[in-house]
């Protein structure tokens, strides 16, 4: 026992294990024995009161004395490392030698937190030590097996703990050198160390090299490699590894199989993981919760949440319990793309089956609402949770104290604020930014402040996002002297104001009314980039300056310069609002000239006012540069080109549209079969303006009833507008009976006829002479508090005179 000695001295003739400890040494051992508890002794404590006399008889300590009285509490661990660390604070200078020591002591009793701490502070080199922490692996190389494998297992965790990989893999060979073999429960977490920080080939090379050495893998082995092949995306690879594991006698456990659809799933494979997951089922392998989370998870993604649904009812019919996460991807997808009722729903059935919910789920629906402009209905499902004793964590809070500054409401953001802090949940850099954001959306720049100053006092670091909301409000409301102490404050503290600060800066003296200032501040910027040009076009736009916004865009462009999409888009909207429809055209044009693609929005955008102002010519050429460049029209901006043929009377062009639209396999809506019934309702009062050769054969001449009857065909059910074109053009037709029926026919399905709907019925009786029952509906619209329009009234007034005209005549 004990060979450690023999390696590390050339002087072992002075040692010998029974010998006594000199005089000086017991002393200090005796204080030592004094002064430390059981419990004491655990957290190598020392009694202050002892220190001085301790220090005193340690310092007369040389490395083998150390050694050896560490040799003679080998069966007292606990006294071992309290001596071992007072021995460090009272300044003795331990080496490799009395580390080794202890560590013999920590291994053969099993301390491995104790030993693993110790290492990490070698490896992290706070300790004067002279000695690299693998140099331990060299000097207990003949301690035996059990000592090496729960030494190379500390030492592993510590040098993966700061991401010191390298070192590890030349530990794996110098004990492979000194033919001694990790355990395999070191290198799978090595490997599952590698992986999860995105070194996979590094852990698919240490997988290659245990089977190399013949090291006996396990089911862990084998999925953490499979992991790593599915990060790569070598799904074959990853099947071949499933196959061989199965070769060598290793029975996949179900998280095996879970990865591998987890892999397929990520590497856009979600059907046939899907399929996978079914086949196995069919092969009654056990699979886990987690298998059919990845692919409700890969189902949300796509936006295909009915399939979603069906995987998380297909799961219970198995016998496999949803969990929270299985519930909480779903509950994800349906927060992401809109549909909160829904996810609210099962959020509900979740907790009513016992399934606790957590942070994480209710954070994604109190965002979800957010999203969707629901921040009052956010404020009071946070307040329904609170009421049902669900923990909320500072997440939660702080999309509500966001939601409440944006309404105006700080003083109750504030006060959540507050309790957040009551409850002992800390509030971190996001909470704080937000409140501080809150209070600078109302000017109260004071408040900021005092809240940006508390942040500070509590150790928390403003970060970049909280200086550039102060800097934003200091230039909107004219805080200049502020400003600039801000920035100075910033590059004092080693924080350099980056683009987004000058941006916030821009377009707050904008926002302020300080246009000039900011054109000035512009200037003034060295270095100054697109980004601080797009956020002076955002400036102008805000504030109404469009014809500089438009200047400095053209100006740029003509450098070859072309500002954010977004910057375009805002400027495209000033212009469209102005109507302005020549520039935004120019604009347009120049984006097209310079390869950068306008969004689908803004081709939806223009060719809307284009229409609007009949310009469809130009709405046509924009219409075709959409589709041109492989884009997919919406439905709204088909319907608009539609809407606008129609309303210039060129229904051939519209129809061919129409027709171009259902090729394209785009559904139309309500709204676009009654542009073109009405439209080809009124036919016969207004003719066609088509091209000249579009009404050449009876084909070209379209009935409007076709599209009333495709229609209903496709199941789309006629809504108010739509019942009132049918019933002004029965009315125009001399078929009032029937416009009557459809009149009817609105009030029996739940709708509730308009002003126009009114109107159109009313012409039709005046139109007969049938002055009673007009009456009988004016009548009718004032009980129902329906308030007729000038054209109404006009239409009624007219009916009574010719009504009297007719009277007279007779």
């Amino acid at each position: 026992m004990w060979v450690l000695a023999a390696k590390l001295f050339p002087f072992r003739q002075h040692i010998k294990h029974v010998q006594l400890i000199p005089s000086r040494s017991v002393s200090a051992l005796a204080h030592l024995r004094l002064i430390c508890s059981d419990s004491e002794l655990e957290e190598s404590s020392v009694n202050n009161e002892h220190n001085d006399e301790i220090k005193c008889s340690f310092s007369y300590l040389n490395t083998r004395e150390v050694v050896e009285k560490l040799y003679s509490l080998r069966k007292e661990p606990k006294i071992a490392l309290s001596f071992f660390e007072q021995l460090k604070r009272s300044g003795f200078s331990h080496n490799l030698c009395t580390y080794a020591a202890i560590v013999r002591i920590l291994c053969c009793c099993g301390w491995q937190k104790k030993l693993e701490s110790m290492l990490l502070e070698l490896v992290r080199k706070k300790t004067d030590a002279n000695f690299e922490a693998t140099d331990l692996i060299e000097a207990l190389c003949g301690e035996g097996s059990t000592l090496l494998t729960r030494l190379s297992d500390a030492m592993i965790k510590a040098y993966v703990s700061v991401g010191m990989y390298d070192e590890v893999i030349d530990i794996l060979f110098q004990t492979n050198r000194r033919g001694f073999v990790w355990s395999i429960f070191s290198c799978n977490y090595f490997m599952n160390q590698l992986v999860e920080c995105g070194k996979v080939d590094m852990a698919l090379a240490v997988y290659q090299h245990l089977k190399r050495l013949g090291l006996s893998l396990n089911e862990y082995t084998y999925v953490i490699v499979i992991k790593a092949l599915c990060k790569k995306g070598s799904m074959q690879e990853a099947v071949e590894v499933f196959l061989e594991m199965e070769k060598a006698g290793v029975t996949p456990n179900a998280f095996a199989y879970s990865t591998c659809i987890e892999g397929l799933c990520m590497n856009g494979m979600l059907d046939l993981g899907y399929e996978l997951l079914l086949k196995w089922e069919e092969a009654d392998i056990p699979l886990s919760a987690f298998a059919y989370t990845v692919v409700i998870r890969g189902f949300c993604d796509q936006n295909k949440l009915e399939k979603a649904e069906c995987v998380l009812l297909h799961m219970e019919k198995q016998g496999v319990v949803p969990d929270v996460y299985a519930y909480s991807a779903l509950i994800s997808g349906y927060c992401k793309f809109g549909k909160i009722n829904k996810a609210l729903l099962l959020h509900h059935e979740m907790t009513s089956k016992g399934i606790k919910t957590n942070c994480g789920v209710l954070s994604v629906i109190l965002k979800g609402l957010c999203q969707k402009g629901m921040a009052s209905a956010a404020i009071k499902q946070f307040l329904e949770f609170k009421d049902m004793g669900f923990f909320l964590n500072k997440v939660c809070y702080d999309v509500i104290v966001d939601s409440l500054c944006k309404l105006g409401e700080v003083e109750k953001a504030m006060i959540l604020f507050k309790e957040m802090k009551d409850r002992q949940i800390v509030p971190d850099v996001v909470n704080y930014t937000t409140m501080i954001c809150g209070y600078c959306l109302q000017g109260k720049l004071g408040d900021a402040l005092d809240l940006f100053k508390e942040m500070k006092e509590m150790g928390h670091k403003p970060d970049i996002i909280t200086y550039n909301v102060l800097a934003g409000a200091f230039a909107q409301y004219g805080a200049v002297q502020k400003l600039f102490d801000l920035l100075n404050y910033m590059e004092r503290h080693g924080l350099e104001p980056n683009f987004v600060t000058h941006n916030m800066i821009i377009e707050g003296l904008c926002m302020g009314g300080r246009v000039e200032e900011a054109e000035a501040f512009l200037d003034g910027l060295k270095g100054k980039c697109l980004e601080n040009y797009s956020a002076m076009i955002n400036g102008y736009c805000k504030t109404g300056h469009t014809k500089e916004a438009f200047q400095l865009f053209m100006r740029l462009s003509n450098q070859g310069v072309l500002v954010k999409k977004s910057s375009c888009n805002k400027l495209l909207t000033n212009l469209l609002i102005l109507r302005d429809n020549n520039n935004a055209l120019k604009l347009f044009k120049t984006m097209i000239t310079l390869n950068a693609e306008p969004s689908k929005s803004m081709y939806a955008k223009l060719i809307g006012a284009l229409c609007q102002a009949e310009e469809m010519e130009q709405a046509q050429l924009v219409f075709d540069v959409l589709v041109d460049n492989g884009l997919t029209p919406h439905l709204v901006t088909y319907t608009m080109m539609i809407h606008g043929y129609c309303k210039m009377n060129c229904l051939r062009e519209a129809r061919n549209v129409f027709n171009d639209m259902k090729q394209r396999g785009i559904t139309p809506d309500v709204v676009t079969y009654t542009v073109l019934f009405d439209a080809h309702s009124k036919i016969h009062l207004k003719g066609s303006s088509s091209s000249p050769d579009a009404l050449q054969c009876k084909e070209d001449v379209v009935d409007a009833s076709v599209f009333w009857n495709e229609m209903k065909e496709m199941g789309i059910r006629p809504d108010v507008i739509s019942y009132t074109v049918l019933i002004a053009k029965l009315c125009n037709t001399q078929n009032l009976e029937d416009g009557i029926t459809v009149f009817n026919e609105i009030s029996d399905r739940g709708l509730e006829p308009d002003t126009v709907t009114y109107t159109a019925l009313l012409c039709g009786y005046l139109a007969k002479g049938d002055l009673d029952r007009a009456i009988a509906l004016v009548d009718e619209m004032s009980v129902k508090g329906i308030q007729g329009d000038d054209y109404t009234k006009s239409s009624l007034e007219r009916g009574i005179e010719k009504a009297r005209i007719l009277q007279y005549r007779h």
